[in-house]
């Protein structure tokens, strides 16, 4: 009977974990180990765990860091505690060196792109509200209080570490139609200023003006003068943009990395180069623009590589053009770490020792400092004309980093607002020709 009820836990196992999101030679190798030493479930699923980690992060497979040298005296049970420890130190170790990108763009495999486009009937709104909270505001972390703008669900971009697809269940992107109507219909106060974003849900520009949907975000934001609306995106979508005219309260902002890490874990989007060009030509156009570092990765010659993109930002930008700049990094929820293990796709993001952070899972506090400070001060240029602020992070994080600090959400929104404004106000105001 043991057999029987040995197959049969194997068969629970498999089914309550990512077992069968493994490659047939994993897969073959864990089920004979299971058969062999009779794992416990919490044992057999973090083995099948770190079995796609190994094989996303490009570090060979399992059975490479199966032990053979183990004491011949040992009982079964110690056996297995052995076997496990050992194949989890391992494991650990890799999360815990270096990351290095240098060449695993070349050998990383292919993100497979199946998401498809649809048009949202008008009588199927997104949301019950065309207008939201930020999805990750929390106490715990300094807000600044954004309103969401969701015109299109979902994102047919691939970058490994988004949360987007996973808060859907298909693989379609919707986007509004008759918003204008929707938009008006929100009934905002002309008395209360708002900073809006579009890029919550999707990448901001995606697709472009598809339904009119840029068409109407313009007219709306003539309508408002009350309101900042932010274009947030990882494109070189901007043909619009460039051939429009575009009211003065618009921001575009670009989120950026350096080119090894948008080649290894940002499928599909547009280059570091035509990111910086994207957003040339509309600061050239009088467009405000903005940065946003997030999320920032810790690797080897990371803070090189971070430095080398600032300094091309303030050999290209007059800090006037650029409202803003954003430091963050990789947040996860365990729902997301999931997905990412999911998707089959070769990626280093989980290479990283995870702790808890404000409910979620990142980089240690001190890592983040690190990373921050250096990239703050990589454009000390722009300090004292550029509103900089940390997104998503824990209040502590502030004044190590900027020397500064903001007491409430309250206090963070004003101060964002009126550093936008005033930006909106000098951009807006004619130059006088002499």
């Amino acid at each position: 009977m043991e057999p029987v009820e040995i197959d049969h836990k194997l068969v629970t196992f498999k089914e309550s974990t990512l077992f069968h999101f493994l490659k047939k030679p994993q897969r073959d190798f864990l089920e004979d180990a299971q058969k062999t030493h009779g794992f416990s479930f919490q044992e057999f699923k973090q083995l099948v765990d770190i079995s796609i980690d190994f094989f996303m992060w490009g570090e060979g497979d399992i059975s490479e860091y199966w032990p053979t040298d183990l004491n011949k005296n040992l009982n079964s049970k110690q056996l297995k505690k052995s076997i496990f420890q050992k194949v989890k130190n391992s494991w650990e170790e890799i999360k815990a060196s270096e990351k290095d990108y240098s060449s695993f763009h070349q050998t990383a495999g292919k993100y497979v792109n199946t998401i498809k486009v649809k048009t949202l009937p008008s009588t199927k709104p997104l949301n019950n509200k065309i207008l939201g909270k930020c999805p990750v505001a929390s106490e715990k972390t300094l807000c600044c209080n954004l309103q969401t703008l969701d015109t299109i669900a979902n994102c047919g971009f691939g970058c490994t570490y988004c949360s987007i697809q996973t808060f859907n269940s298909d693989k379609d992107i919707f986007f509004e139609t008759n918003l204008l109507e929707k938009l008006r219909a929100a009934n905002l106060d002309p008395k209360k200023r708002y900073h809006i974003g579009t890029g919550q849900s999707s990448d901001s520009l995606f697709l472009g003006n598809k339904g009119g949907i840029l068409d109407d975000l313009m007219t709306f934001c003539r309508e408002n003068p009350n309101i900042i609306l932010e274009f947030k995106t990882k494109s070189n979508n901007v043909k619009f943009f460039l051939e429009n005219e575009i009211p003065s309260n618009v921001i575009c902002t670009w989120t950026l990395n350096p080119s090894e890490i948008i080649k290894s874990e940002e499928y599909f989007t547009a280059s570091l180069e035509q990111r910086i060009r994207s957003a040339r030509e509309l600061a050239d156009k009088g467009v405000l623009v903005g940065f946003h570092f997030h999320p920032m990765f810790y690797y080897s010659n990371f803070n090189e590589d971070y430095e080398r993109i600032c300094q091309i930002l303030t050999e290209s930008f007059l800090a006037s053009e650029v409202a803003l700049v954003s430091l963050g990094t990789l947040t996860f929820t365990k729902n997301v770490i999931t997905h990412i293990r999911k998707s089959g796709v070769m990626s280093k993001v989980l290479q990283m020792p995870l702790v808890q952070a404000d409910g979620k899972l990142s980089y240690s506090a001190d890592i983040k400092v690190e990373m921050f400070s250096h990239l703050y001060q990589s454009l000390k240029p722009w300090h004292d004309h550029v509103f900089f602020y940390l997104c998503m992070e824990n209040k502590s994080l502030w004044k190590p980093v900027f020397g500064y600090e903001y007491e409430s959400n309250v206090e963070f929104e004003k101060s964002m607002l009126d550093s936008y404004f005033q930006k909106v106000a000098q951009a807006s105001t004619p130059i006088e020709l002499t």
